[in-house]
């Protein structure tokens, strides 16, 4: 993408986001302070991020199965599935629209245990990581921070995925595996024990980690500039209607940056369950780098349109129970005091 497109982009979205503002009636529901709030990093706190992310993670890729299947045939079999339209035109035509939801079951059930450890405990660890820091540093570095507790949150989900990610892979790339999750699972056991479901994880790893270490610093840092540049109006005045808006918008700009960071690994991962014996590396290097891009632009509209919607039901999910949501992240009183001190401006 060129630099005149996102600048568009960028003018666009604020042009958007502005018309919408202004017309805050249609949806408004009000921003009072909410008597039934849950005590943020509370337990329940705690499960109620877990079950949203349950529910963002669950939800979204499940719905998504056909193009995902598309897109690993892709990234597997290029010679066969030449694009997007293409892969679903042949397979459609091989296995039938029915054949499109292989893989639902798997996907619904790894992304949701996924999803609970990704978003809950990326919540406790960016609290955690906070009182390590300590106020001052965490805001300072608060870029980091959310670089590290997602970074540290994904390595527990990924191992809650792997299973059921092999299982997924293979029911939709190699053919004469079972179809079927009950049929899928008892054969990769039977077959290669347990370490059939975790030859995949490091390369896993790989694709998540970046993934959702993009995904959350982005959308943090981008929620905060679309409120300090582009919202006309203080977080604090804004309907949760409104911030759901932001929401939706800072995940899509998020998730595009993910599907582009991750996309080799994620490559490599479809073509590792598909191949058996092989090794992360033997695959990367049998790929080349141009074979490692395969499938990347229907991955970018997956995944835009994924991490947006999982922002968004996330979020609604924490307004739904009643769950606080921190401002826009500001300077404490101590650091502004050090900063007048100083002369300098305060950020």
């Amino acid at each position: 993408m060129s630099e005149k497109a996102i600048k568009r982009l960028i003018r666009n979205l604020e042009f958007f986001l502005r018309s919408c503002f202004n017309c805050s009636s249609l949806f408004y529901i009000t921003a009072a302070k909410d008597p039934l709030e849950v005590e943020f990093a509370s337990n329940k706190f705690y499960a109620l991020c877990g079950l949203g992310g349950i529910l963002s993670c669950g939800i979204t890729h499940t719905a998504i199965v056909p193009l995902d299947l598309v897109k690993c045939r892709i990234q597997v079999n290029p010679d066969k599935y030449k694009g997007v339209f293409n892969g679903f035109k042949v397979s459609i035509k091989e296995d039938g629209v029915r054949g499109l939801a292989r893989g639902w079951a798997p996907t619904f059930i790894g992304y949701s245990m996924q999803g609970m450890f990704k978003f809950g405990l990326y919540e406790i660890f960016k609290v955690e990581y906070h009182h390590i820091l300590g106020d001052e540093n965490a805001y300072l570095y608060r870029t980091w921070l959310y670089l590290a507790a997602s970074a540290s949150a994904e390595f527990f989900a990924d191992i809650a995925l792997a299973p059921m990610e092999a299982v997924k892979v293979r029911i939709q790339t190699m053919p004469g595996f079972p179809t079927t999750l009950a049929k899928g699972f008892p054969k990769i056991l039977a077959e290669e024990g347990l370490s059939g479901f975790y030859k995949g994880l490091v390369p896993l790893w790989m694709r998540q980690i970046p993934y959702t270490m993009m995904k959350f610093a982005c959308f943090e840092k981008t929620v905060e500039l679309l409120y300090k540049h582009v919202v006309p109006k203080p977080r604090a005045e804004c309907s949760k209607g409104e911030q759901l808006l932001v929401t939706f918008a800072a995940g899509y700009i998020a998730g595009v940056f993910c599907a582009i960071v991750s996309h080799p690994a994620d490559t490599v991962v479809s073509k590792l369950n598909q191949a058996k014996g092989s090794s992360a590396l033997d695959v990367a290097k049998k790929l080349g780098f141009a074979g490692m891009w395969k499938g990347l632009t229907p991955r970018i509209i997956m995944i835009g349109t994924l991490t947006a919607l999982q922002w968004f039901i996330y979020d609604a999910v924490k307004v739904s129970f009643h769950l606080p949501r921190p401002p826009p992240p500001e300077a404490p009183e101590s650091l502004k005091l050090k900063w007048a001190a100083q002369g300098k401006v305060i950020q």
